[in-house]
């Protein structure tokens, strides 16, 4: 595996969550619309654990330790960036930046309904709208500038002294 072209990018995810959706003709079972949902928060998540290490370590055409990159791509803790995304402080940030940590917070939500409420319904109509508002806020995402996302990369992934 080379490290400057990872194996999944966070638009195989939104492919994958469409597919699962016209996978099924009719009405798509709820097993289907659960795994697109769960598998739209991951979009968000890769979105993010890539922006972080190419912010923070360089990205594809930089001179880069794949250890370095690879260990600040895993650092991203899914409850704290969660947190730090519903963070008032979010809205310091660029509008974007606020756009997608708001949708991540919200479908790491709906991932967890999706994923371990056996109650939870979801629909066809709605799965798809979060994945055409996961691609824009993602596309959205991408045009921050570094500088704006080394801040944000910080934000998600260190925890704050008080002191």
């Amino acid at each position: 595996m080379m490290l400057d072209s990872p194996p999944v990018q966070p638009q195989d995810f939104i492919d994958v969550a469409r597919e699962l959706l016209a996978s099924d003709t009719g009405k798509p079972r709820q097993a289907f619309l659960r795994r697109s949902v769960s598998t739209l928060y991951y979009a968000l998540f890769h979105a993010l654990a890539r922006s972080c290490a190419d912010a923070l370590i360089g990205g594809s055409n930089a001179d880069r330790s794949r250890s370095a990159w690879t260990q600040v791509y895993r650092s991203l803790d899914h409850g704290f960036a969660r947190q730090q995304c519903s963070n008032s402080r979010i809205s310091a940030f660029p509008q974007e930046i606020q756009d997608f940590a708001n949708l991540f917070a919200t479908m790491q939500k709906k991932r967890h309904r999706a994923d371990y409420n056996p109650l939870e319904r979801f629909s066809k109509s709605a799965v798809f709208a979060d994945i055409h508002q996961t691609e824009a806020v993602i596309k959205g995402f991408k045009m921050v500038t570094i500088k704006d996302k080394r801040a944000f990369a910080a934000f998600v992934l260190l925890r704050a002294r008080s002191d």
